[in-house]
């Protein structure tokens, strides 16, 4: 008895375009000593003929070297007959049927001893498209790294058995107990969003020659995470590649975490009116330790101590709270959910760390106020990311997610429902004033971000941080920094969180300028709950136009500097065309996003770009159907 492997299931996006499957492959394989029980005569002529087939299918071989290797083997002795002779390392499903159509090998398997073993393999369609979240699947087919690791129960299935039955032309393995395919897992993932945030990440890298950065968009009121980037640098690629997940690893979270500390004050009511000055200074001296800011006051109200990013006024605030019992500030987030495991499905997924103890010694004392700031601690941005949501969301504590159903042969079998982690992490009142302090540090005098974030078509509220990096046990003078906000500020639908390590630029001017960017492109593209401007029907009702630019700004520019009575079109949209659509020359991300609009599954054989497709461009099709493309760099 042998075990039988399932087929694991598929990893999908939120619409059901395919993230990861199983590729399968064959390689095809003679038994000689069946087909020597033909007649010489018979067999020799069926080589001729299938050396022809062969040499057309492969023409790395002439039709000659096909036949001498073929009759090399067919004639051998009869001990020393190949009984699993290759023909070829391995084919995709069109190229093994086709194989099957030639002369001899289309003989029934007792004539000609034509098998093949199976091979599996585990592809994503998209690329490195959230390939570190999506994850990874060994030899032994069980996921080793992502959601292909913390789901493989789902996906893997259940094993099957089969014995080994001796027959005339061979021995077959006969399955006792059939094996039961893996769950297909509908994932949180947007593809179109994936792709905007993949891209901005990108850019931004290479703008600042960041060591490594990471990016989450998450949906406000479901926690549904809807893009996920990990990008580091390769010296081996030369060029940014999916890396280390490290929005689930913990790391010193900078000023971001003020919020967090303010939240804590305000629902232990040791903070009223966000807009009553507090005495706070330049340099603060405690536990014989130093705080500075350069740029702060004497005086500075709640919502100035996070427009300025103050340390000395978020330090004071909480010393207020907490001085005589330093771990109760920890103990505070505890209560409030801060700790507790969200299980979004990521494998490796870590939660906050206080580096010192928070005792009532001076050095606890110390690292308390170190912690109100964002040091003496370590947070994945993923929990950073999910206190701001709440705070974008009245204060309702949602459970970021990156799992949506569970279905099988298409049919769902679970959906996995908006959950809550806390139902309220803070009051209504107290999210409300959280929020305007972030408006304040985009679109306040002072705020830390105003020079970056702000944007005519996008309200963005949030908040930058910066962390010294330390190396050998020291603080260095490379730098983390971070931006994490909502938008639309009066109607928060997204919470996004950048993180970047060793970028040459300021936390606004690099990871603030990645949500920015991020935001502006949704809402070019209508996903704010707006109009997208790049369809505007500037017609007549005949049709919306293509502009030059989908920046209002720019268009007007335009028109002034032309000297035209209205914005310039290009020209009309044409209607799309019917029939299979033509991905000659796209790459794969383009081409597999094109094909499953219109409801084609698709295979793919090479990599680089589309050169051929099994299905021609224009010709009728039926949804469902798979389309095979041949790649090629």
């Amino acid at each position: 008895v042998t075990p039988v492997q399932p087929e694991r299931g598929q990893i999908l996006s939120d619409s059901g375009a395919v993230l990861a499957a199983n590729l399968n492959y064959y390689v095809p394989r003679i038994d000689w000593n069946v087909s020597a029980k033909m007649k010489p005569k018979e067999l020799d002529s069926m080589l001729h003929a299938l050396s022809d087939s062969l040499h057309a299918f492969a023409p790395s071989k002439t039709a000659k070297q096909w036949y001498d290797e073929l009759h090399t083997e067919a004639t051998r002795p009869a001990g020393q007959r190949k009984t699993s002779f290759r023909l070829f390392k391995e084919l995709t499903h069109n190229e093994y049927f086709r194989l099957k159509t030639f002369p001899f090998l289309k003989l029934a398997k007792k004539k000609n001893g034509f098998y093949y073993d199976g091979l599996m393999r585990r592809v994503k369609p998209y690329g490195s498209m959230a390939a570190r979240s999506i994850g990874n699947v060994g030899e032994s087919r069980h996921g080793v790294s992502g959601l292909e690791k913390a789901l493989d129960s789902l996906l893997y299935g259940t094993e099957g058995q089969a014995q080994n039955v001796m027959l005339n032309y061979g021995t077959p393995r006969w399955e006792t107990v059939p094996a039961v395919r893996g769950w297909d897992i509908t994932t949180t993932i947007n593809v179109n969003l994936q792709d905007i945030v993949e891209t901005e990440l990108y850019n931004m890298c290479v703008e600042t020659n960041a060591e490594w950065a990471t990016a989450v968009l998450m949906e406000v009121q479901t926690g549904e995470i809807k893009a996920i980037s990990n990008l580091e640098w390769s010296s081996r690629a030369g060029d940014y590649v999916e890396g280390q997940n490290h929005a689930v690893l913990p790391y010193e979270p900078g000023s971001v975490m003020k919020p967090i500390s303010m939240m804590v004050a305000l629902e232990d009511g040791k903070v009223g009116d966000i807009h009553t000055p507090i005495a706070t200074g330049t340099v603060m001296e405690y536990g014989g330790k130093y705080i500075r800011d350069p740029h702060g006051s004497d005086a500075l109200s709640p919502i100035q101590i996070i427009e300025t990013s103050s340390n000395i006024g978020m330090s004071r605030i909480i010393l207020k709270d907490y001085e005589s019992n330093p771990d109760g500030f920890r103990q505070r987030l505890v209560q409030m959910g801060f700790f507790e495991p969200y299980n979004t499905g990521i494998a490796g997924e870590s939660g906050p760390v206080f580096s010192v103890k928070l005792d009532r010694t001076t050095a606890g004392r110390v690292a308390l106020t170190r912690a109100a700031y964002g040091y003496a601690t370590a947070i994945p941005p993923m929990r950073i990311l999910a206190m701001y949501n709440a705070i974008a969301n009245d204060g309702k504590y949602v459970r970021p997610r990156l799992v949506k159903k569970l279905s099988r042969d298409g049919s769902p079998d679970s959906i996995v429902p908006v959950s809550y982690v806390r139902q309220q992490v803070c009051s209504p009142e107290n999210a409300a004033k959280l929020r305007e302090m972030l408006h304040a540090v985009v679109w306040g005098n002072r705020g830390t971000a105003r020079k970056w974030v702000q944007d005519d078509n996008v309200e963005i509220a949030g908040k930058t941080g910066t962390a010294y990096i330390i190396e050998n046990g020291r603080y260095t003078n490379a730098k983390r920094v971070a931006f994490c906000g909502f938008f639309p500020y009066k109607n928060p639908k997204y919470t996004c969180v950048v993180l970047m390590s060793r970028a040459n630029r300021g936390a606004g001017a690099s990871s603030g300028m990645v949500l920015k960017n991020i935001a502006c492109k949704m809402y070019a593209r209508g996903l704010l709950g707006n109009q997208s401007d790049y369809t505007l029907d500037n017609n007549g009702g005949n049709g919306p136009l293509l502009f030059g630019s989908y920046d209002f700004k720019l268009r007007r520019n335009i028109a002034k500097g032309l000297g035209l009575s209205k914005e310039p079109g290009a020209f009309k949209l044409p209607a799309p065309c019917g029939g299979v659509p033509d991905v000659r020359g796209l790459n794969v991300r383009e081409a597999v996003l094109r094909l499953g609009r219109v409801g084609l599954n698709v295979r793919l054989r090479g990599v680089g770009y589309v050169r051929e497709q099994s299905m021609m461009p224009g010709t009728g099709y039926r949804r469902g159907q798979t389309i095979e493309l041949q790649l090629s760099e």
